[in-house]
């Protein structure tokens, strides 16, 4: 007799499977050889990720790659919730942090495409409040360190928020401003984006704009942009322009269907917090929609979102971005010729450079990881991240939720999928 478990993991495969686009449509019968991968490599990828289990780093995960039109690996392991101990299917729900930061720069970028709005255009063309900012310098003297307010030099532009070289940070006790972010407690309350952005705009810059990356609440602001170019919510504009037309069902900012709640994949007790605070719970619903940190998704949805951006910007015969636009966020936009310098904390790391949304590798060699030269890829605090190789015509999404073990799980497992490859 089959258990119902086993029932509702297999009917949340079907839903998935003749949901999904048929580009992404091959499970459950996945063909490794046909895309170019053994299945000896493929199965150290079972292996590594039933060990992460086995030994309580994670509570379960689940992966996908696709090259050259084939699913060569679907596969999902443990529990989606320490809680339930409901098994992960791949109907689950996860926090994507921010994994968002694409999808909501993907909406800047249609705006650019229709001619409403230009990289170079001062963001403060847009949200008055950030003209005339100001740039946080630290002094030393005899009675210790102090902060001192100097003019902007130039002011933040669009394309500064889609590459992390705004002046905008994060929180933190690094420095100064970084303090005054934490202090600050922008995320406290209930409020909109219009809201947060008045917040963001009366702290000073970290850095002169242009000038350094330094990731930050930039893309927040991006999403505050969209809302105020496009006359809609983010996610309002998101769901009629991405989420709908891609398939992206379970793509949203909070889970409101009470039927779902359950959905939502939970850490180990041991691994909730990201800093000092916990990871949020997305059934608690709040006017705020942060579009660099606050979707979430299926491992379905955004496999349809990496298939788009590998085709160059369609998807079963709908056009989202053109080719031209694709390959232009997929360049490096902070390389020598822009001044451009990494901050203290370069979260890309060696070889790679920064486009528009996300990470692009600029050298063969240089990271500690394996991986194409053009390749795009970011991923969330809560330890989701995906990896597009238009090299290898491959995108690779993993979803778990494991904080403390993220970055030490994603690059094991680039090494094991570049491992895997036969030809």
């Amino acid at each position: 007799m089959v258990s119902p478990t086993r029932l509702r993991s297999v009917a949340a495969t079907i839903v998935l499977l003749t949901t999904i686009p048929v580009a992404l449509a091959q499970s459950p019968v996945m063909k490794p050889k046909e895309a170019g991968f053994t299945t000896e490599g493929l199965a150290r990828i079972d292996a590594y990720l039933k060990k992460e289990i086995e030994t309580n780093k994670i509570a379960g995960a689940i992966v996908m790659i696709q090259r050259k039109g084939e699913t060569a690996y679907f596969n999902s392991f443990g529990i989606r919730d320490p809680g339930t101990k409901e098994p992960m299917t791949p109907d689950t729900i996860f926090r994507i942090y921010s994994m968002s930061k694409p999808i909501t720069t993907v909406a800047a970028m249609m705006l650019v495409e229709e001619g409403k709005l230009l990289l170079d255009e001062p963001v403060s063309k847009y949200i008055p409040s950030f003209a005339d900012l100001k740039v946080g310098v630290e002094t030393k003297g005899e009675g210790g360190t102090s902060l001192e307010l100097v003019p902007a030099k130039r002011p933040i532009t669009i394309q500064d928020l889609m590459r992390h070289t705004s002046g905008l940070t994060y929180g933190g006790a690094t420095s100064m401003v970084k303090k005054a972010y934490s202090d600050a407690k922008l995320n406290d309350g209930d409020f909109d984006n219009a809201e947060f952005a008045e917040r963001i705009a009366k702290l000073p810059l970290a850095y002169q704009p242009g000038t350094t990356w330094d990731y930050s609440h930039s893309t927040e602001i991006l999403g505050r942009v969209v809302e105020v170019v496009s006359g809609k919510s983010l996610y309002e504009f998101k769901k009629e322009r991405i989420l709908d037309p891609l398939g992206m069902k379970e793509t949203s900012f909070y889970v409101t269907d009470p039927t779902k709640k359950s959905l939502v994949a939970e850490p180990l007790p041991s691994d909730k917090k990201l800093g000092n605070a916990e990871m949020f719970d997305p059934r608690i619903v709040k006017k705020w929609e942060p579009g660099g940190q606050g979707m979430l998704s299926t491992i379905g949805d955004y496999a349809r979102f990496t298939q788009m951006l590998l085709n160059g910007g369609s998807l079963n015969g709908k056009r989202y971005l053109s080719p031209q636009t694709v390959a232009y966020m997929g360049s490096n936009h902070i390389g020598p010729s822009t001044g451009v310098v990494p901050g203290p904390a370069y979260l890309p790391g060696p070889g790679y450079g920064f486009g528009l949304g996300f990470a692009v590798r600029a050298e063969p060699g240089a990271s500690v990881v394996e991986g194409s030269v053009g390749e795009m890829s970011w991923g969330g605090a809560g330890g989701t991240y995906f990896w597009i190789d238009p090299k290898e015509s491959m995108f690779v999404v993993l979803m778990m939720q494991g904080p403390s073990q993220r970055v030490r799980i994603r690059s094991t497992l680039k090494n094991l999928v570049y491992g895997a490859l036969d030809n």
